[in-house]
C-alpha cells in the first residue's frame, strides 16, 4: 500500500487535487475523496465541474444518489460504496482507514503540519506502507522521502 504526502506550500489543494483526480480516473481509477468539513465538500463538488473550461471529473457527494456508480465520490469518513481503490484526505486529518485502500493520498498544509508528522511517523515501522513525502519546489513537486 502506497501513501503520498503532499505538503501544500505553494499551491493550493483546489489546483492539485483535480490534476490527481483526473490522472486517475484516465487510467480508470475511481476515488474517495474524504473530508469531514461540509462546506468543503460543497466546495468540491463545485470544484470537480469547474475546475478545467473544457472538462469535468464524473462524481457525487455521498449519499446524494448511486453512490456504486461515481468514478470519484466525496464522504466525511470512509466508505467502499464506490469500490475506490485509492483515496485522498483532503481535510489534512490522517485517518488509519486509508490503509484498506491501495494507494492514499495526504493533503495537508501549514495548519497540519504536526499532524502529519505524527502520521508519517506512527506509518514509519509498518513494513506493508510505502511511504513518499512530496514538497512543492520551484520546479514542481518534488519527492522528498
Amino acid at each position: 500500500m502506497k501513501v503520498d504526502f503532499y505538503h501544500l506550500t505553494r499551491s493550493p489543494l483546489d489546483r492539485v487535487l483535480p490534476r490527481i483526480a483526473q490522472r486517475l480516473h484516465d487510467d480508470g481509477e475511481r476515488l474517495l475523496l474524504l473530508s469531514d468539513d461540509a462546506d468543503q465538500r460543497r466546495h468540491l463538488d463545485m470544484l470537480l465541474w469547474t475546475y478545467a473550461p473544457d472538462s469535468f471529473l464524473p462524481h457525487a457527494e455521498a449519499g446524494s444518489g448511486d453512490d456504486a456508480c461515481q468514478a470519484v465520490l466525496i464522504a466525511p469518513e470512509p466508505t467502499d460504496a464506490n469500490a475506490a481503490r485509492n483515496v485522498a484526505i483532503v481535510d489534512g486529518r490522517w485517518r488509519d482507514e486509508a490503509l484498506t485502500f491501495d494507494r492514499a493520498f495526504h493533503f495537508f498544509g501549514e495548519d497540519h503540519i504536526a499532524a502529519a508528522r505524527t502520521a508519517w511517523k506512527g506509518l514509519a515501522d509498518r513494513e506493508d506502507v510505502e511511504r513518499r513525502y512530496w514538497r512543492q519546489g520551484d520546479g514542481g513537486w518534488e519527492q522528498a522521502a
